[in-house]
């Protein structure tokens, strides 16, 4: 089995500095904008330098970065750059798992007789991405899917790291605990309490040890990938039946804002995804993992049809704030429509909320413009991101 990872640098920050490039080189800060209190979506390279990352409050950003250019969220043109990205993943292979607007998890089984060895392959894809929009990527290149997740992350940006076949333990002890994906700081710093802070001295241990003082969930995810072996995050979605969203976050996150501002972009994702597909849905999936990997999902089926993202957003976030216990932090969030069917003809016979009527036709007219004329840039205004990182919220 041969297994890409493919992680578009800096996605929101270099579709930035690609169409300004007055920006390459700078400091760019996607996101809230200074003085109110959201967060930072995405930054570049330059502005993590100055220890800028995703995620932060927007006041903390300033302080650490206050040369730094901050430019709010433009959804629809990093979602247009995306599609047409994803698209070419799809001349590569067949079988591919798009796992955020700038990650996708892509099968090359098979495929060495039409591109050669994975590592040209990989190069070659690099290019041709490049060719179409200007940015760069990186690729991770393994047996199994985690751990082309890690190699991804070995040498970024513009990196291309394979880690062959009999390889993965070496692999996993030269990154340490700190830098496996999925365990959050205050995961490592509990397993150095207890002196398991390697993951030579994790595998010295039985998997019911590891179950008993860390709970269900999280011992099997460290038993299996301390071996490098995959855990089973990544689970292929079928087309016709549900379409979803989701991010990990870099730390354990408990603030409202932050989440809401999340909920909110991968609300967005999933509808141009659903619109794209020309599909329609009534149930609406909530998705959302703790730190102990403990993860449960929550699901409502409507009468009508969800019309729009803001719809779709303010269906989540209901969903969030009646099943999540107050205070909680959690490590991973996620939105999805289940029981997608085709929406060819016009939607009869369903009674909509009058609200998100106009929210559908607005997103449905943006998203057939930027089909027909991909370099122009729209963005609906909404009051619902000025809701968020506004003082009273």
């Amino acid at each position: 089995m041969i297994y890409f990872h493919v992680d578009l640098d800096a996605f929101f920050a270099s579709v930035e500095q690609q169409d300004n490039p007055e920006l390459r080189g700078k400091p760019v800060i996607v996101g809230a904008q200074p003085g109110t209190r959201g967060v930072v979506s995405a930054c570049s390279y330059e502005a993590r330098a100055y220890g800028v990352r995703s995620a932060m409050p927007i006041s903390e950003a300033v302080k650490r970065c206050p040369q730094g250019i901050y430019l709010p969220v433009r959804m629809k043109r990093y979602m247009e750059v995306s599609q047409r990205i994803m698209e070419l993943f799809s001349s590569f292979t067949p079988s591919w798992i798009p796992l955020s607007i700038d990650e996708a998890s892509l099968d090359m089984t098979g495929t060495e007789t039409l591109f050669g060895p994975p590592e040209e392959a990989a190069t070659l894809l690099k290019k041709k991405v490049k060719e179409l929009s200007g940015l760069t990527l990186s690729i991770g290149i393994a047996e199994n899917r985690y751990v082309a997740k890690l190699a991804s992350e070995y040498g970024k940006p513009d990196g291309l790291f394979r880690v062959l076949p009999g390889e993965e333990i070496p692999f996993i002890d030269t990154l340490g605990l700190k830098k496996l994906w999925g365990i959050g700081s205050k995961t490592v710093q509990r397993l150095g309490e207890l002196g398991w802070d390697t993951p030579e001295k994790i595998r010295e241990l039985p998997l019911r040890v590891l179950q008993l003082r860390l709970g269900k969930a999280l011992g099997e995810f460290l038993y299996r990938i301390v071996r490098g072996v995959d855990p089973g995050i990544y689970t292929e979605v079928v087309k016709s039946h549900s379409l979803s969203q989701e991010t990990t976050f870099p730390i354990d996150v408990g603030d409202a804002k932050v989440l809401k501002q999340t909920l909110l972009e991968l609300s967005h994702q999933v509808m141009f995804r659903l619109h794209r597909e020309k599909g329609k849905s009534r149930t609406v999936t909530l998705k959302v993992r703790y730190p102990d990997f403990t993860t449960r999902t929550f699901r409502r089926t409507l009468t009508h049809s969800i019309l729009s993202a803001e719809e779709l957003f303010h269906l989540g976030w209901d969903l969030f704030q009646k099943n999540h216990p107050l205070g909680l932090e959690i490590r991973l969030i996620g939105i999805g429509l289940e029981q997608v069917e085709s929406d060819e003809g016009p939607l009869q016979g369903e009674l909509f909320p009058r609200e998100y009527e106009k929210h559908r036709s607005v997103e449905k007219v943006i998203f057939e413009l930027q089909k027909k004329h991909p370099s122009l840039s729209l963005k609906k205004a909404s009051l619902l991101p000025r809701r968020i990182n506004s003082p009273e919220s």
